[in-house]
């Protein structure tokens, strides 16, 4: 709106769009008051433009951000000089008065309220905006007076200057109470309807008690397209601390635009992930959006990208984990996927790229939600999810354990736990668990769990790849590791799914300090020709490659089985393992007896191929010929198989080994 107001004879009135405005002072006998109101610029940035004063001058300040009433300066009783113009953003200036003819400007969304100064004779002020000059004049006056304007957010502003601190503090508290609330009551129904916590609610259960502080309450989107700004965007960000110690956290809000990301939403998220980095602190994302903000365009999209790159820098340096408690589609889904680990919440969580509707129409399959991306999808099938719970309070408990192994950064060692468990113990049930053929299975956890504090083993992806198997574990307190074929599914053999799952736990192992033990009883790679066309050789080479360049200290132990490729990768003594042991049951060849029989006597006749398979058996099959070349380092009683892990981590808890310099490394993905 347009609004002048013409003043007689040095009275200033004050307009405003509010329902009452604020009515100026008297003016002097030839001058008067000037007060140029500035709210805060949300599109547009105005810079008066000086016109020379002619008779009369006088001159207002201007604030960014904050409305100052009329406190301009008294004009000269005759003809003065003009003043320098004010620059409206974050300066204070003058704007001279030359014929009184004013107007106020309200603009669309923000407002700003100038009110002119004045003169004798009046005159006109022009202003910029995006770099084009526009006049502006209506009302005039007689022998000295002033026009005043204001727009609602200008009235509002000079309210409070005169408050007192009390009721600011007040008025921040009703801010902040606002912020607090969630999105609508039905809303709000329908997420606790679906067995789903609220934003606020799940950071609140997460961090330590009371620990909380939040990041960009107050902030909110700039788009003018969405008449609904409400406080935060959408995203709640902040840090605190999980047993005592400081983990930054963002939580994506449902019942806010769907959790859509929009550009200040990213911009919160960016904030705390660079916080996150220059303090050296993990960052939790607690993932329940419906992807990019539409109604902001290719701005939401770039937000991603800042998130992406921020993931890749922070990579190896502090650990990152995504918790999927709701939708995550399209390019939302790749942030998680850069990050150490995705936990994803059963029946109510899914990830995909393309959703069931775009799947039916390429493709004419049918297929739910659940079926195309959720918990058991990616935690059983596809590899992205490495854990699962039943819902949301479980999973964030699960979060909460697995920092328990890891340290803030890769700086820091892992933090040790107090434990009752003596590091000597005996482990006189192993023996027992090892069957009398080394053709019959057995579960490898169930070796770990013997060895390790407490028979506490937290498995790495439990569901997928499941003839290795991975996790953390302690050692007399000090996190540790496990990487172990199990021979419980596909008798242990190394596939495409299990290299992966095993190259990707020895980078993050050896990302964050945590030494690396690894179980081997393994007669090989998978055959096929399936597997040869989809790239065995490439992963394959991935594990090794994992192995070789870990500096993390490195011990194994051959329970059994650990023929040809497999055995070289599954961290052996060249690879540069520290430390390699044995049990006595271990076969430590490049095949099998029957395989290496059928080739080098296939002539002979099958009486002749059984009695030759005893005697390679006998003379190969055995960790002795190894222990003679140095390829182990010793052979243990089972019963001894804790007391010697944590002799041999004792001793190599201060290696020190640095790879050579380079831009980085060229992994075979």
């Amino acid at each position: 709106s347009v609004l002048g107001v013409p003043a007689v004879h040095g009275q200033l009135v004050g307009l405003a769009a509010e329902p009452e405005g604020h009515r100026g002072g008297p003016g002097e006998a030839g001058g008067g008051l000037v007060g140029v109101v500035a709210a805060q610029l949300l599109d547009q940035v105005l810079e008066p433009v000086a016109v020379p004063g002619q008779e009369g001058g006088a001159r207002g300040r201007a604030g960014a951000g904050v409305g100052v009433a009329p406190v301009g300066a008294e004009g000269e009783e005759r003809g003065g000089p003009g003043v320098d113009p004010t620059q409206v953003a974050h300066q204070a200036g003058h704007v001279p008065a030359r014929a009184g003819r004013h107007r106020g400007l309200e603009g669309r969304g923000r407002q700003v309220g100038h009110q002119p100064p004045l003169g004798d004779h009046g005159g006109e002020v022009r202003l910029r905006v995006h770099g084009r000059e526009r006049r502006h004049g209506a009302g005039r006056c007689d022998r000295g007076g002033a026009v005043g304007f204001a727009s609602r957010a200008a009235s509002r502003f000079r309210t409070m200057t005169n408050q007192p601190l009390s009721e600011k503090i007040s008025d921040l508290e009703k801010l902040r109470e606002q912020a607090r609330q969630p999105g609508s009551e039905r809303s709000v129904q329908r997420q606790h309807d679906r067995g789903k916590m609220l934003a606020r609610e799940r950071i609140e259960y997460f961090l330590d008690e009371g620990s909380f502080n939040e990041l960009d309450m107050l902030a909110r989107h700039r788009n003018p397209a969405i008449p609904d700004r409400p406080l935060t965007d959408g995203v709640i960000t902040g840090w605190g601390t999980v047993d005592g110690r400081k983990v930054f956290v963002f939580s994506q809000d449902f019942t806010l635009f769907g959790g859509a990301l929009g550009e200040v939403f990213a911009d919160k998220i960016h904030k705390l992930m660079d916080l996150a980095l220059k303090v050296g602190a993990p960052v939790v994302g607690l993932n329940d959006g419906a992807g990019a903000r539409i109604q902001e365009g290719p701005v939401s999209l770039a937000s991603y990208g800042g998130i992406f790159y921020r993931n890749v820098k922070a990579s190896g340096v502090t650990p990152q984990i995504s918790v999927i408690l709701g939708p995550c589609a399209g390019g939302a889904v790749y942030s998680p996927a850069m990050t150490d680990f995705v936990f994803m919440v059963e029946e109510t969580s899914y990830m995909f790229i393309t959703g069931p509707d775009v799947v039916k129409t390429v493709t004419g399959e049918d297929v739910t939600q659940q079926e195309l991306g959720g918990a058991h999808a990616h935690s059983a099938k596809s590899g992205v999810a490495a854990f699962t719970a039943p819902d949301d309070k479980s999973v964030l408990d699960d979060v909460r354990y697995l920092l328990s192994f890891l340290p803030a950064n890769n700086m820091e060692e892992p933090p040790r736990a107090v434990v009752e468990d003596d590091p000597q113990r005996l482990c006189d049930e192993l023996a027992g668990l090892m069957p009398d053929s080394s053709n019959q299975p057995y579960d490898m956890r169930q070796i770990i769990g013997e060895v390790v504090d407490d028979g506490d083993y937290v498995e790495y992806f439990p569901q997928w790849a499941q003839s290795i198997t991975c996790g953390f574990a302690r050692v007399d307190g000090h996190p540790v590791g496990i990487v172990g074929n199990n021979p419980m599914f596909l008798a242990g053999v190394l596939d495409i799914d299990s290299s992966e799952k095993a190259a990707r736990f020895v980078r993050v192992c050896d990302a964050f300090n945590v030494p690396l033990v690894t179980f081997v009883d393994t007669s090989g790679f998978y055959p096929g020709k399936d597997t040869e066309w989809r790239g065995m050789i490439r992963y394959g080479a991935q594990m090794a490659f994992a192995y070789a360049r870990a500096t993390v200290p490195r011990v194994n132990l051959t329970t059994r089985k650990s023929y040809g490729g497999a055995y070289i990768v599954m961290d052996s003594k060249r690879m540069g393992n520290d430390l390699a042991l044995a049990w006595p049951s271990a076969e430590i060849a490049v095949m099998g007896a029957k395989g290496a029989v059928e080739i080098l006597h296939r002539r002979n006749t099958p009486d002749e191929r059984l009695e030759l398979e005893a005697a390679y058996e006998e003379r190969l099959l055995n960790p002795y010929i190894a222990a003679e070349r140095g390829t182990i380092d010793a052979v243990i009683d089972p019963a001894d198989t804790r007391a010697e892990m944590h002799a041999a981590l004792s001793m190599l808890a201060r290696k020190r080994e640095r790879l050579p310099r380079r831009r980085h490394d060229n992994t075979p993905l």
